[in-house]
């Protein structure tokens, strides 16, 4: 991955590959965003008349490239957009940190391929240099495990492709500073294990079996001290795990069920993160239409999320307890696989009528959530690529949040919100829980079609233990992105909710989360 150092060196005497600065879009057109001092300097002060003349707006994501000023030991100038210049009026205004990841993103992904280059973005504090870590670390990535990477005899060069940029250098931090170097450890930490969440969402289902993600789970926990228990096939049907046993019977790749779990010596409040971990799904006997499987290697994204956050949790040193749970399961169908009109006994012990057996991430949830539930966590937060539905109702980067608890609903789309990934409160309408009554079991897992995420809400809180707070994450849209790259967010897995997990971890070590 990307190495990131801070410098307190000036942009003309740095030797890199390219000077990358800020340009905002102001009143009456471009303005270099502070950082970008040295450049306008030596572009004798007009700087954004240049850039305007090749075209530039300050708009977000916008890049524009031109030569380094004489004097400069780099040869380029990057410069990217960061959107709306901050108010002039309020003197504590700055540029906002989404906006500062997004443009540090763009600006690693057009750098593919290059040795070192110097961001010169606004810094006004670790914060800043936090943000701008993360967008070069999370741009930067790529996924090649599966092309053909062998360097061309010929050149040296990489056949296919160029890998990310080598090295990153903060320009505006100090390297003695406690607070900045603390800023880029945190980055580093959590946008590994987020991009590690990208590649495993990313790596095709033949290879991610659930099996193969058990054992991948259990060398990281042995990495970073996590304790870690996984429950094979024979495990569940000892403990009765009706869901995950059911969802994966029509698989030769047998379910799992990995609980990892951070704990510190002086944490006195524990959380629960339970993930959705469908590594391959056909829909089973429902089958899927044609046009509907070609992504379904992303279905366990949610999973990917929660041991992403996990193991973060664990190399930052957060005072909480966070418990991890991966609910593993291949959906196939098979003379073994569960039908519509079967009823399977949960491991809470209720009996669920399955209709449809294309909603089996709220079964393998079920047996999940109920395992969690038991060991009396201050709260749970279970992250699913569920529904289809909640795609239509926030579109495809945006999503959903769900809570037993009004409060902690609006905690949780408040870190989400912090740390820059779109969310939005959705309610749990009473009136749709009876949509799932069963004239042969406890509940069925289908309700009615209209408001279908809010649903597979309402079947989810039915397994979560009586008292425990609970929320959940539906990140069906922005889990896998099948358009093209955009600000840090790559195409293919995104890793979306782990920035979110770890943030409420965080403030639960701090006390300020209930």
């Amino acid at each position: 991955m990307t190495a990131l150092t801070l410098s307190t060196s000036a942009a003309p005497g740095l030797r890199a590959d390219a000077i990358v600065i800020g340009v905002a879009k102001g009143a009456e057109g471009p303005v270099a965003a502070p950082g970008a001092e040295a450049v306008d300097k030596a572009y004798d002060g007009r700087l954004a008349g240049v850039l305007e003349t090749l075209g530039a707006s300050g708009a977000e994501g916008e890049l524009t490239k031109l030569p380094a000023p004489s004097g400069f030991k780099a040869p380029l100038v990057v410069a990217v957009g960061l959107g709306a210049e901050p108010d002039g009026k309020d003197a504590d205004a700055g540029y906002d940190a989404e906006a500062l990841r997004k443009a540090a993103g763009v600006a690693a992904r057009a750098l593919a391929g290059c040795r070192k280059a110097a961001f010169a973005l606004p810094v006004d504090g670790p914060g800043a240099l936090g943000a701008i870590g993360e967008g070069v670390l999370l741009g930067a990535y790529s996924f090649d495990t599966y092309k053909d990477t062998a360097k061309d005899a010929r050149n040296g060069k990489a056949k296919n492709g160029k890998g990310p940029l080598a090295e990153a250098v903060l320009l505006g931090g100090k390297p003695r500073d406690a607070a900045h170097k603390a800023a880029l450890v945190r980055a580093a930490a959590v946008c590994e294990e987020l991009n590690r969440a990208r590649d495993l969402v990313n790596t095709p289902p033949n290879d991610l079996t659930p099996q193969a993600f058990a054992a991948i789970a259990q060398g990281a926990a042995k990495e970073h001290g996590i304790k870690v228990q996984v429950l094979d096939d024979k495990a569940l049907v000892k403990g009765g795990y009706g869901g995950l046993l059911g969802v994966g019977g029509g698989s030769e790749a047998t379910p799992r069920l990995v609980k990892l779990s951070y704990t510190h010596a002086k944490a006195d409040k524990h959380l629960a993160f339970v993930g959705k971990g469908i590594t391959y799904d056909s829909g089973g006997i429902s089958l899927k239409p044609a046009g509907h499987n070609e992504t379904m290697k992303c279905d366990m994204s949610g999973a990917a999320a929660v041991f992403a956050a996990v193991v973060a949790a664990a190399r930052l040193g957060l005072r909480v307890n966070v418990t991890g749970w991966l609910a593993l399961a291949e959906n196939m169908p098979s003379g073994s696989a569960v039908r519509p009109g079967d009823v399977l006994r949960m491991y809470s012990g209720k009996t669920v009528e399955v209709l449809n057996t294309d909603a089996e991430g709220r079964l393998v949830l079920a047996d999940a959530l109920w395992a969690a539930s038991l060991e009396k966590p201050d709260a749970i937060v279970d992250v699913a690529t569920l529904t289809g539905a909640m795609m239509l109702a926030l579109g495809s980067r945006t999503f959903g949040v769900m809570a037993n608890d009004d409060s902690f609903r609006t905690a949780v789309y408040e870190a989400a919100d912090e740390v820059g990934e779109p969310a939005w409160p959705m309610p749990l309408p009473e009136h749709l829980r009876k949509g799932m009554d069963s004239s042969v079991a406890d509940i069925a897992n289908m309700g009615e079609r209209m408001g279908g995420g809010l649903v597979a809400g309402l079947f989810l809180r039915e397994f979560v233990g009586e008292g425990i707070t609970w929320a959940h994450l539906d990140i069906a849209g922005p889990a896998f992105n099948e358009g093209g790259p955009f600000g840090y967010t790559p195409k293919g897995g995104t890793g979306s909710a782990v920035r979110t997990l770890v943030r409420l971890a965080e403030l639960t070590a701090a006390g300020d989360l209930g």
